[in-house]
């Protein structure tokens, strides 16, 4: 089981790829960011000399004052001696660096914890313990990562003695949490009581031995355990284990794995690849259980296990199969629970309490949101026992959990007397558009589809169409002059360009067709066939557009080479909106814990109140699919009349139609920004129907929604996606002149999923 591959999948991606991702903008994926303000000369004497003596004095006096004034109850080091990176080996301390700020960079990402990773360069186990010992004033949390058997078992011990923060090493208990949560569903849905199975893991590596340790310590009995290693079982008596191996020795006759498994109820396995026989399956008893976790490829495969027995329920540790056993389910949320109320360490009852947190969010149903973000019905059964990796609801339900066992086992340094209040918390403190959007990537995988990247001799799109097949999101199809997009994919190390899709308008056999459906199309606007037939070799943006008309493409993407408008114009050449749709642009503005949709960016100058009243449904649909709860402010320079003036009739006539209409969200309007926005500006106006600050922005006109859009880009501070165009009667997104390729692909998975066409 590996947890920094999230999806679960093996590397698809290029070499020169992964190197280019890790080195533009900055190197590596961390950087660090002030959390106050440092404008000012007095900021910076708060900051440092004479104010900081003032934390200092308090903390020195009360060392619990630490987690009110410094980052520490918010910190943890991820920390490794590089004897055991990922499925690599022992490649050195250094060499783990970039798997270390991946796992940081995923701590931030789920949980909102600070995480800074530490490479020490020693196999010694004792320097390392006390290396790591002496870091305990720094940080809140320790966790370990991609050290070597055994002594990662000596150092773990040790650190959990020697300090009064949680230590755990997640290559351990993070793929046990998961399992044994997969494991709890699992003899749910097959009628059985942990308390009455037969269970053989097969494996005797950290990940084995800890997934053994807390299926004992939640209820299965320890002579119901046999573990194998590659000599088979472990038995007493047997010479050639050592004292981790042998904690977990069974009486058994078993000699061997096939013997191990006759009538067993689970199979787990964290060994290799084709260690399982599907003949040997059969032996089990009914309705086996299989968690064949090794990575990239399992102890078997899912398809060959239900050939042999169809009423087997199986997981791996993969995205593309049903029940993907992964870490980033548990490691994020665990340590989170834990930091908030200031934890000594991670016992046994804080990881059962996550495990049965996990088993029973995915019986629970999934919300709407997700599920369409998802584009499949996630229902609780045989194929989903373990919630998908990015249910953005494990924040809540699986810190909860833990922050309640570590106050209950008397673990925790302080309480949180309110449980519900705190899960409210947690709900908010991460934007649910980044859980919604990875559902979306997931989606354009479960559906891929046809897109044609208009611009492919630029770079930045070659690699976004690169990176867009690599990943399995779909087909590009990619529009230009075939030797140059052919040597292009050679410069950037693609290994098969040939295996690439390349539309030219000089030679396609599409062309006569294209002309036919064009000309036919604008022969009464004043274009002649000649005209036509131009407009077609010559015009990137038709010619794409043509392409998916005439069904040789599901959805396309351009913008890098022309303006918005330029882009626009050509492709309304070929396309028209949807039936009875008003075509409009939405820049979506995300911040660390929410998201903002501002439209109409990009098409029309002055909407009417009709258009208005559009957009603003449009917007929240929009919204509302990617996971937020939509509330709607019409933004202008007046709030309620105060200033007066000649451009609100259409803007107060959009409000009156949604009355008219009883729409399913909340708006208001009209209103300046910081009525729409501000708590405390807001509260001057009681009356208002927001119940909290607008995330859908209805912008008057074009020329102030497009000014704000990109003075936010620039200077907000904000990620920002779009604009994205709405309404069209095919997926079509315009990306930015200024893009960068992970922007690109962005709007070309979107257009896949159809999320925003």
């Amino acid at each position: 089981m590996s947890d920094e591959n999230t999806d679960g999948s093996t590397s698809d991606f290029t070499t020169r790829e992964a190197l280019f991702y890790h080195e533009t903008i900055r190197p590596g994926k961390l950087e660090i960011v002030a959390s106050k303000p440092m404008a000012t000369q007095r900021d910076l004497s708060l900051a440092y000399s004479p104010g900081v003596a003032a934390p200092v004095e308090a903390i020195a006096a009360d060392p619990a004052n630490a987690a009110r004034y410094t980052a520490r109850s918010n910190l943890v080091a991820v920390i490794s001696n590089g004897t055991a990176i990922l499925g690599l080996g022992n490649l050195g301390a250094l060499a783990s660096k970039p798997v270390m700020e991946g796992k940081a960079v995923l701590f931030k990402r789920f949980a909102d914890v600070d995480s800074i990773d530490i490479e020490l360069d020693t196999e010694d186990p004792e320097k390392f313990i006390e290396a790591v010992a002496l870091m305990e004033p720094t940080f809140g949390g320790i966790n370990l990562e991609d050290i070597a058997a055994p002594e990662c078992f000596v150092i773990e011990q040790a650190l959990r003695e020697r300090m009064n923060i949680p230590v755990m090493h997640d290559d351990q208990h993070g793929t046990a949490i998961i399992a044994a949560a997969g494991i709890i569903n699992a003899c749910h849905l097959t009628g059985r009581e942990l308390k009455d199975v037969k269970m053989v893991v097969n494996g005797a590596g950290a990940s084995a031995l800890a997934c053994t340790a807390l299926v004992k310590a939640m209820g299965i009995p320890a002579d119901q355990v046999i573990v194998c290693d590659r000599s088979g079982p472990i038995y007493p008596g047997r010479a050639d284990v050592d004292q981790w191996k042998s904690a977990h020795a069974t009486p058994t006759e078993a000699r061997d794995l096939e013997q191990a498994l006759d009538g067993a109820d689970i199979f787990l396995g964290l060994s290799a690849a084709g260690a399982l026989k599907p003949e040997w399956v059969t032996k089990m008893a009914e309705h086996p259980i299989i968690f064949a976790m090794a990575n990239p490829v399992p102890e078997i495969m899912p398809d060959e296990a239900k050939a042999v027995r169809p009423d087997a329920i199986v997981a791996t540790g993969r995205s593309d199969y049903p029940n993907q056993v992964n870490n980033v389910l548990g490691f994020p949320f665990i340590f989170r629970g834990a930091l908030d109320v200031r934890a000594t360490a991670i016992n046994e009852e804080m990881k059962i309490a996550a495990a049965h947190a996990i088993a029973a969010l995915a019986r629970q149903r999934v919300p709407e949101e997700v599920a369409v973000a998802y584009g499949t019905n996630h229902q609780f059964g045989r194929d989903y026992i373990i919630p998908a990796p990015f249910d953005p609801r494990l924040m809540e339900v699986v810190s909860s959990a833990v922050a309640q066992a570590a106050m209950d086992s008397g673990v925790a340094q302080t309480r949180i007397e309110d449980m519900e209040a705190y899960r409210l918390e947690l709900k908010g403190r991460l934007n649910p558009t980044t859980s919604v959007l990875t559902g979306v990537y997931e989606q354009a995988k479960n559906n891929p589809k046809r897109v044609v990247f208009a611009e492919a001799e630029e770079d930045v799109v070659l690699r976004a169409a690169i990176q867009f097949r690599d990943f399995g999101y779909g087909t590009p199809v990619l529009v230009g002059r075939t030797k140059k997009v052919h040597a292009k994919l050679v410069e950037l190390a693609v290994d098969d360009p040939s295996s690439f899709e390349i539309q030219n308008s000089r030679d396609s056999k599409h062309v006569p067709a294209m002309v036919e459906f064009l000309y036919e199309r604008l022969q009464r606007r004043g274009y002649t066939e000649r005209d036509v037939r131009r407009l077609v070799n010559q015009e990137r943006n038709v010619f794409a557009a043509l392409l998916v008309a005439l069904g040789h493409g599901d959805a396309m993407i351009s913008g890098l080479t022309r303006t918005f408008a330029q882009s626009a114009r050509e492709i309304n050449l070929v396309l028209d909106a949807k039936e009875d749709a008003l075509p409009f642009g939405i820049h979506m503005m995300l911040g660390k814990n929410h998201t903002t949709f501002m439209a109409d960016t990009t098409i029309n100058e002055r909407p009417s109140a009709t258009q208005l009243a559009h957009i603003a449904k449009e917007t929240a649909a929009v919204a509302r699919r990617l996971g937020h709860t939509p509330r709607v402010a019409f933004l202008s320079y007046s709030t309620f009349g105060n200033p007066s003036g000649k451009w609100l009739e259409a803007i107060r006539e959009a409000v009156s139609i949604l009355d008219a209409e009883e729409v399913n969200f909340e708006y208001e309007g009209e209103m300046a920004p910081d009525a729409a926005l501000n708590p405390t500006v807001m509260a001057l106006y009681p009356f208002s129907r927001l119940s909290g600050p607008a995330n859908v922005l209805v912008m008057p006109g074009l020329q102030s929604a497009n000014l704000s859009a990109k003075i936010l880009r620039e200077l907000g501070g904000n990620a920002t996606i779009g604009p994205m165009l709405v309404g069209m009667e095919k997926p079509v997104q315009i990306a930015p002149m200024t893009a960068i390729a992970p922007d690109v692909l962005t709007l070309a998975v979107l257009a896949s999923a159809g999320v925003v066409g």
